[in-house]
């Protein structure tokens, strides 16, 4: 079964892109393409079974952008990966 796990938009303690922004949604992407390279770096590549992507979600106003990792429920190695993106991501842009 496919599952994924929100991670954010970018590092919990930096400021990131805001929805309603002047060219929030270039800005967020390559924010969030950046924070998946950072992940990437600090956790590793994604195993096979589960990949970090960039999602966009519908908001009442307007669309977001955030990073989530896809992974297969029944793959207890990807699954573990999700989590620990979720657990573990890097807290600033310094990692």
């Amino acid at each position: 079964m496919r599952d994924y796990m929100a991670i954010g938009s970018a590092p919990g303690d930096e400021d990131c892109a805001y929805v309603g922004e002047p060219d929030y949604h270039p800005r967020a992407r390559a924010e969030c393409a950046r924070f998946i390279a950072l992940i990437r770096k600090k956790l590793g590549d994604e195993p096979p079974g589960a990949r970090l992507e960039v999602r966009t979600f519908a908001q009442d106003w307007d669309e977001c952008c955030e990073v989530v990792c896809y992974f297969d429920d029944d793959d207890k190695e990807a699954r573990n990966y999700a989590y620990r993106c979720e657990s573990k991501a890097p807290r600033t842009w310094q990692g």
